[in-house]
């Protein structure tokens, strides 16, 4: 009983939709990263806005911001100036960290600003009511495409993981030989100035007749 429990909470666990959605604060003249990990192919979509300080006025200018997406390469997806609210969505062409970056223009006295930011990646990025508008599907078969998509997510993201895992170990490796390396030349170092140093005091007391 407690093992199959136990099964229910990591296929629960696995099958939870990538989704970052947060509030952070942002101060005039500063700026602020946030990354995630999408893999290769991935659809990923962001949504994001200015909390007004001013309720049932417009955002005042000194509250717009300047948004960057860049790749793990560098590459921009989204770019925009002066804005108190936005969205993007594109599929990634190559897999690691992307990276989504907030900048408010410089102000006396320094403001501090409240962002809403929404990020989803995977199954969690799909438009389902779409899905089921243009397929005319029935919920049952709606949370069924749901599952298989999630499921195959998944499978897709574990032989993602292995390959992260592999390079990982691929890196630690050579990092060891080069340790190894070091490590080696470090002592053959220390051998040789000992014995250069054995060699200078012979002579030196040899030429003394200490010896």
């Amino acid at each position: 009983m407690w093992k199959f429990k136990a099964s229910i909470v990591i296929l629960g666990l696995l099958m939870s939709p990538v989704v970052q959605a947060m509030r952070f604060e942002l101060q005039s003249g500063s700026t602020k990263c946030i990354t995630e990990d999408i893999k290769s192919n991935a659809m990923t979509v962001g949504k994001y806005s200015v909390v007004n300080p001013n309720e049932g006025y417009p955002i005042p200018d000194t509250h717009k911001i300047t948004t960057r997406v860049t790749s793990p390469h560098g590459n921009s997806y989204h770019s925009v100036d002066h804005v108190d609210s936005d969205s993007f969505a594109f599929t990634a062409a190559e897999a690691g960290d992307y990276m989504a970056c907030f900048w408010a223009a410089d102000h006396k006295p320094v403001l501090t600003i409240s962002i809403d930011f929404e990020w989803k990646s995977g199954v969690a990025a799909r438009d389902w009511s779409k899905v089921a508008k243009k397929g005319r599907i029935e919920v049952m078969e709606l949370e069924l495409k749901k599952l298989y998509d999630t499921v195959t997510s998944i499978h897709d993201e574990m032989f993602y993981l292995r390959e992260r895992e592999e390079e990982m170990q691929q890196l630690n490796r050579a990092t060891n030989s080069k340790m190894a390396t070091c490590s080696f030349l470090s002592l053959l170092f220390c051998l040789s100035v000992a014995a250069l140093q054995l060699w200078h005091l012979k002579t030196f007391f040899e030429r003394k007749k200490l010896l």
